[in-house]
């Protein structure tokens, strides 16, 4: 198979669709404040501006039609969608997540017309999800679930997938189209890896082991938001020092995750019968670059028309709203109450301590009470370490809380909603894991800094 033997039509059904995809989720542009983002992002952004006092209100009706719908396909039994089935999917859910979506309906409609005690319905709990990342998640889903099918069905992750399996590989123990999925996440934003290591997953390309290893491990925080936390510390002018302190942690956290216990255990069998065709050898008569070509138009010349397009978009859409925002609610709202209403974080905080004034971190009392608090939403740390005295402590708390990565009001919510293979468990001590290999590095580099 080579790249001449296709039309020139096959080409460019790879071409065109893919050159789009690349521009929408992965090419940076300033936004209206200056700050470097991608359209997918700017285009949510219009969206949540221009319906910002009813984004509320759609949000509580998705999911409560979610949780209804749940519940009714439960009272209709197994066979009650049958003949369709991609609601079939999306409804027949285990029993765990049909409460998950009844209370994340509940807390939605507390919040909404704020009835209920106010430790839900704040605006530091139930109100910050509700009136907040829901907006965002609704306006971002929407985009990336419309345009996702650009980067997944034209041929764009067979090249990548073929180019930089020799760098993932030996590196990451992961396939060469992983790439993909971090550097959407890094550009774009974290629920967008998620979602393309769902789907990927799903459609049998990654093993259960890769799976999860990518959706805990490359899902990173965007520039866009990292820039968001370093600024709520006073420290926007280190955002340079920063971002690469954290890139830096964060790829030793990468070398090391996949090799430990949970995600070191994991399965490497897919979730389909079989995998799906990826074969990593290149032929005798090809290249690195040449083969993932080829290889790119031969799936490009398969995919569908604009019809099939916008269905499968639909379908995404839907499959993350209805799927994610529930759960999202639910486990966010709980996890934000306990750490609002509760000492819980800063009782297990206090195991730090020591560590912290073992490595010379100025205020490692009030430094410890933020370390944990970041498993129940990512901008959390920076909230209450803003207040601290040291910029060094500071500079500390606002990286490791970018590189623990798995918070449950946003990744770690959208995580136990998708298909990907983790649990709770699983979710709180890769949580621990990356913090316990993270910070010392962070705090080596900021001795140097300060």
């Amino acid at each position: 198979m080579k790249a001449t033997d296709f039309k020139a039509s096959s080409h460019l059904r790879f071409i065109i669709p893919s050159l789009i995809g690349i521009f929408l989720f992965m090419f940076p542009i300033s936004g209206e404040d200056g700050a470097i983002t991608i359209p997918i992002a700017i285009l949510a952004g219009w969206l949540e501006t221009w319906l910002a006092g009813y984004l509320s209100l759609i949000m509580t009706i998705i999911i409560s039609i979610t949780a209804v719908g749940t519940v009714l396909a439960k009272i209709g039994g197994p066979n009650a969608l049958r003949n369709y089935p991609f609601f079939h999917s999306l409804f027949n859910v285990p029993p765990v997540w049909v409460v998950t979506r009844i209370l994340g309906m509940i807390f939605a409609i507390m919040v909404y017309f704020q009835i209920g005690p106010e430790a839900i319905t704040s605006g530091n709990t139930g109100g910050l999800l509700l009136d907040s990342l829901l907006h965002v998640l609704f306006a971002v889903f929407l985009f990336a679930g419309l345009f996702l099918p650009l980067l997944l069905n034209y041929g764009l992750l067979e090249m990548f997938g073929v180019i930089l399996t020799k760098i993932m590989r030996p590196l990451f123990r992961l396939p060469g189209r992983s790439s993909i999925d971090s550097l959407a996440s890094w550009l774009g934003d974290g629920t967008i890896g998620v979602l393309l290591t769902s789907k990927q997953y799903e459609e049998g390309y990654y093993t259960k082991r890769e799976a999860a290893v990518i959706g805990t491990t490359f899902s990173v925080v965007s520039i866009t938001f990292s820039l968001v936390v370093i600024k709520e510390v006073g420290l926007g002018d280190m955002f340079i020092p920063f971002y690469l302190t954290v890139a830096f942690a964060g790829f030793i956290a990468a070398l090391i995750m996949p090799r430990i216990p949970p995600l070191s255990r994991k399965a490497d069998t897919y979730v389909t019968e079989e995998a799906a065709d990826e074969n990593e050898e290149i032929p005798e008569h090809h290249n690195v670059f040449s083969y993932g070509y080829a290889k790119a138009v031969e799936r490009g010349s398969k995919s569908t028309g604009p019809v099939e397009f916008i269905k499968q978009g639909m379908q995404n859409i839907l499959d993350m709203w209805m799927g994610v925002a529930p759960i999202v609610m639910a486990l966010g709202t709980i996890a934000l109450v306990i750490a609002e209403f509760t000492p819980f974080f800063t009782w297990i905080g206090m195991p730090f301590i020591p560590l912290l004034e073992l490595m010379q971190v100025p205020y490692a009392q009030e430094a410890s009470e933020t370390i944990l608090v970041g498993f129940a939403d990512m901008f959390l740390p920076a909230i209450i370490g803003a207040s601290i005295e040291s910029e060094m402590t500071r500079f500390i708390i606002a990286s490791l809380s970018v590189t623990q990565l798995i918070y449950m009001s946003e990744v770690g919510g959208l995580l136990l909603g998708s298909k990907v293979p983790v649990n709770m468990k699983d979710l709180f001590i890769i949580f621990l894991e990356r913090t316990i290999i993270t910070l010392p590095i962070i705090t080596l580099i900021a001795h140097f800094l300060f």
